[in-house]
């Protein structure tokens, strides 16, 4: 699933000609353009989509539907680990279970 996630604005530098910066989801930093919003500034909040910024959006906006998000699971499942995901993959396809990974109550079942 593709989701338009809402971040904040840490950093904008020009890269290649192309206005970039860096935005916190929270608490997951991405690299994004900002050729859509020109005008972003930082320390504001958009909409991004697939490296993108799309739309300004209001700080209690983004913090509220970030906090949905969050409570979904949709962050981790929209930015979760990209070697985790590949490796239970690779399990899946072989027909095995992983072991659970840390923080996934693996910490917890072993005691």
């Amino acid at each position: 699933m593709c989701l338009a996630v809402p971040g904040k604005v840490l950093d904008i530098e020009e890269r290649d000609g192309t206005r970039m910066a860096t935005v916190d989801f929270g608490g997951v930093v991405k690299e994004v353009c900002l050729e859509y919003v020109p005008d972003l500034a930082v320390g504001e909040y958009a909409i991004v989509h697939v490296g993108f910024a799309l739309q300004r959006l209001d700080e209690e906006s983004a913090r509220q539907t970030l906090a949905l998000f969050e409570e979904l699971g949709l962050l981790q499942e929209e930015f979760g680990d990209p070697w985790e995901a590949a490796a239970a993959q690779e399990w899946q396809e072989a027909g095995s279970t992983p072991a659970p990974a840390v923080g996934d109550g693996a910490r917890e079942a072993r005691q």
